[in-house]
């Protein structure tokens, strides 16, 4: 019994000492074999998604400013899902949109509100018209030296941005205040020349919008757009007062189309997913949570496209 037990123990180890070394070559074998089937489904996959990239509708929008990458990235993102690649383009300067946008160079644009493309519409002549509300961002007033609008007494001096738009928005918030009233045939986008009486006697300083941040322990308040406030460290919760225009429809910010192409279904269709991928709940989320309440959804309960679809 133990001749044979050696013996068996003998023949078996052998077996096992052959077994492992063929183990050896063929698990050498298998992962050659596996590298290669990984490397060619790469390539596969790598094919399919350049197949899947050249078959998606592209779509440009124009922005200006580097916080529209990241307002727009999640969007971007859904449509790509859908068949839809959004190219974002970057202008440099308010002006350059429009005409590209109505020359053909881009498809969308998204950087202005009503006001603005109507005042740019009446100077160029341009075919371009709102397709979709996105937000509205807040003049907000604020104040390094006092906590309530009803400290502010005669002689203090306000700060407000000195362009047309946001300089007639700021007033009609210092009116809202009830630090000035307007005449009653005031423009919708008020000037100083629209103040009817100073309920309190202060001096209001007309700035460019970008400087008034940095101005703010020298006057008694300013006027801060929310993108510089937000810039500055300012929360929305530190306003002394704040924005009651965000209400009124011109102010909120669009995305716009070339009039001629809503005339094309196919076109309609694509602007369409463009404006939901936008208006949703992880969008809005964003606003709050990234950018702390700087951008206040707007219009999104709108069809702007409504009279162009099939």
């Amino acid at each position: 019994m133990k001749k044979f037990g050696i013996a068996a123990i003998t023949v078996i180890s052998a077996a096992a000492f052959a077994t492992g070394c063929g183990s050896s070559q063929n698990s050498t074998a298998t992962s050659a074999d596996t590298q290669a089937s990984q490397t060619e489904s790469t390539e596969e996959s790598i094919e399919e998604e350049t197949e899947k990239s050249a078959d998606n509708i592209k779509v440009s929008i124009g922005v200006v400013g580097s916080v529209y990458d990241e307002l727009w990235a999640g969007p971007k993102a859904k449509l790509a899902d859908e068949g839809v690649d959004l190219d974002i383009v970057q202008f440099s300067d308010y002006v350059t949109p429009n005409n590209a946008l109505n020359s053909g160079e881009i498809d969308l644009n998204a950087f202005q509100h009503q006001i603005y493309l109507n005042n740019e519409i009446e100077q160029y002549g341009y075919e371009i018209q709102a397709i979709g509300d996105t937000f509205i961002i807040p003049l907000n007033l604020y104040s390094d030296k006092v906590s309530s609008v009803d400290e502010i007494k005669d002689g203090d001096v306000i700060a407000i941005p000195n362009d047309l738009t946001n300089g007639g928005r700021a007033i009609k918030v210092l009116a809202a205040a009830g630090l000035i009233t307007l005449k009653d045939d005031a423009d919708f986008s008020p000037t100083v020349d629209d103040i009817d009486k100073y309920n309190v006697n202060i001096k209001i300083e007309e700035l460019a919008a970008n400087t008034i941040p940095s101005v703010l322990p020298d006057v008694t308040a300013a006027i801060i757009n929310g993108n510089y406030a937000l810039d500055f460290g300012l929360k929305t919760d530190e306003a002394i007062f704040k924005d009651t225009s965000v209400d009124e429809e011109p102010y909120w910010n669009i995305i716009a189309a070339r009039t001629e192409d809503l005339a094309d279904p196919d076109k309609v269709e694509v602007y369409e997913k463009v404006v939901e991928a936008f208006q949703t709940q992880d969008e809005e989320d964003l606003f709050n949570d990234q950018f702390g309440g700087y951008f206040i959804a707007k219009g999104w309960d709108q069809d702007l496209l409504a009279e162009y679809k099939k």
